[in-house]
């Protein structure tokens, strides 16, 4: 890669890749030592590495203040779902996997379908910041969002809160469903999410398509795939090149 884009990727002379530990399909922490582990970091070491530079994690706990990171150029590239309030300052690759966004019920709750939510008076949990809380915001007429801290706290918020509905990525709400037997998801998914890399705008546009040439090629090698395998990750399925 020219010096003028790494220098463009890199203008501490090493690559900060902020990482969201929020959403355990993209990061998570390794047991044995503490260090984050995901595609997301797999993909920011491959970056690097093709930029010939050191790296540095920059480690957020929400997807809010991972994106608030590149957003204020703490960070050089994230991993972020794709939506268009965030695409104002942030440059987002093609994305490199899908996700499937979520409702969440107690056992007992009238609620079969999603398009039953949406009604007055009916509570829904997200994390706020989050790529489903900015969807939703947008989406929601007459139901109320209530906004947890995080991501994995929004079963406890459901719960503790006794809330309607609890909203989130398919396989953290699995995760949680596993825990407690008296819930259960409502069939189907209310989105997509498209998570992508990103970097800011500032940067210009030759990075932007650099970024994405690079997401590109990761999909079409077989990296995604194999980097989501080696993780065990599953609910999560490879973009295709046109997604």
């Amino acid at each position: 890669m020219n010096p003028s884009l790494v220098k463009a990727f890199t203008p501490t002379g090493t690559l900060r890749a902020s990482i969201n530990l929020g959403n355990p399909i993209l990061a998570n922490k390794n047991p044995a030592n503490g260090q984050p582990v995901g595609v997301s970091v797999d993909l920011a070491r491959a970056f690097a590495d093709r930029l010939g530079v050191g790296l540095e994690l920059v480690v957020f706990d929400t997807a809010g203040k991972s994106v608030e990171a590149v957003r204020q150029e703490q960070a050089d590239i994230g991993f972020f779902a794709i939506d268009p309030l965030r695409g104002q300052e942030i440059a987002f690759t093609p994305p490199y996997v899908l996700i499937e966004g979520c409702y969440l019920v107690r056992q007992d709750s009238t609620l079969q379908n999603n398009d039953e939510v949406d009604q007055p008076g009916r509570r829904i949990t997200v994390g706020a910041g989050s790529a489903y809380d900015l969807h939703l915001s947008r989406e929601i007429k007459q139901a109320q969002l209530v906004r947890a801290p995080s991501s994995p706290a929004v079963v406890p918020t459901f719960l503790t809160q006794n809330l309607d509905v609890a909203a989130g990525v398919k396989q953290q709400l699995e995760m949680d469903a596993s825990q407690h037997p008296n819930l259960r998801l409502l069939p189907g998914r209310f989105m997509v999410i498209r998570q992508a890399m990103g970097t800011p705008r500032s940067r210009g546009q030759q990075a932007a398509e650099a970024l994405a040439a690079f997401v590109q090629e990761q999909k079409a090698s077989g990296f995604v795939a194999a980097s989501l395998a080696r993780h065990g990750i599953q609910g999560a399925t490879v973009a295709g090149p046109n997604d």
